[in-house]
């Protein structure tokens, strides 16, 4: 039986722009515990890591740091919560998905490819952002920032999903947005697509890649070339 072949998508700023409600959950926490907020184009910068990582990004990087390490974590720990909290509410009041999406699934569905999301996103947002807005049922499998012990950019992110699927490496191609995405996609010796305008502060120039694209119009004429 020929294998068949697996496609591994990242979640945020690759199929879906969640920015602008990452924005306003992010924005909510910030206000709360008297932090500056950010603008939905720097949030953009910020997401590929996690909500912890985004926070402590913006919180870090802006202001004086007030607290020791031990009630920084505890404090930073609240923040997260209370940002997971307001996010699950108020996933899909702006989000949209990315230009070609739906289609490109259509078509992926079609041609009986395999298909995953491997998302830094907590597993449990993962699945409710993906059955709010309709694509769901197109994924075999969703691995999110908690499903494993380990998540991007940890290769085996990628890999344990690839053998959940009883995929083959060799026939499996990643298609994401950051160096996240990328630097998981090469240690595990898979081709990456990237997306131009990704969630994340590097140009693309300095982002591993196979092939660029704008959107997932027209994507079909590179998975072809490695069905």
């Amino acid at each position: 039986m020929k294998q068949k072949f697996t496609i591994l998508f990242d979640l945020d700023g690759t199929l879906v722009d969640t920015a602008p409600d990452l924005m306003r959950a992010h924005n909510h926490v910030m206000e709360k515990f008297g932090y500056p907020t950010k603008s939905t184009e720097e949030i953009r910068n910020l997401v590929g890591q996690g909500a912890g990582a985004m926070l402590g990004r913006s919180i870090w990087g802006q202001a004086k740091k007030e607290f020791s390490k031990v009630q920084d974590e505890k404090v930073k720990k609240e923040m997260v919560k209370d940002f997971v909290d307001f996010y699950g509410k108020n996933i899909v009041n702006e989000s949209t998905l990315i230009n070609g999406v739906k289609e490109f699934l259509i078509w992926a569905k079609k041609n009986s490819i395999s298909m995953a999301v491997c998302t830094n996103k907590q597993e449990h947002l993962a699945v409710d952002l993906l059955k709010k807005i309709g694509i769901y049922d197109f994924f075999e499998y969703v691995a999110g920032h908690n499903t494993f012990d380990y998540c991007k950019p940890d290769p085996r992110h990628l890999t344990s999903v690839v053998e959940i699927l009883d995929g083959d490496l060799k026939k499996t191609i990643m298609v994401g947005d950051s160096e996240t995405d990328a630097n998981a996609a090469k240690n595990a010796g898979i081709p990456v697509i990237l997306l131009e305008d990704g969630y994340t502060e590097k140009n693309t120039t300095e982002i591993y890649h196979n092939h660029l694209i704008k959107d997932f119009r027209g994507i079909e004429k590179i998975v072809l070339k490695y069905l």
